[in-house]
């Protein structure tokens, strides 16, 4: 009688310690999860306070820097659109092959 008692009192135990297990895994998991998160976030905290130094100290001319800025965002819509013509020219290339295939 005291058998049955005692593994049920095992099969508590055992579901008790397998849920504290997942419990402190997890915790681990985020322990990580956040211990990656700092290190990011101490880099780039350096990151800005480097520029933040190279401006203050006028390394980088702040106009300058918004020129290119706008040169850039220039350039990245004029690739965009380079793209989207090439894309046009393949599709159809490939209009043209698959009515080439379909008359033979």
């Amino acid at each position: 009688m005291s058998t049955s008692g005692d593994d049920r009192a095992e099969g508590v135990e055992r579901e008790a310690f397998e849920r504290l297990d997942g419990a402190v895994s997890e915790l681990l998991a985020e322990l990580e999860r956040l211990r990656l998160r700092t290190r990011r976030a101490e880099a780039r905290v350096r990151d800005v306070e480097a520029l933040l130094r190279r401006f203050t100290r006028g390394e980088e001319d702040p106009a300058r820097l918004q020129i290119r800025i706008r040169e850039v965002r220039e350039e990245n819509e004029a690739l965009r659109a380079r793209i989207r013509e090439g894309r046009e020219g393949v599709d159809r290339l490939l209009a043209r092959i698959r009515f080439i295939e379909e008359q033979s």
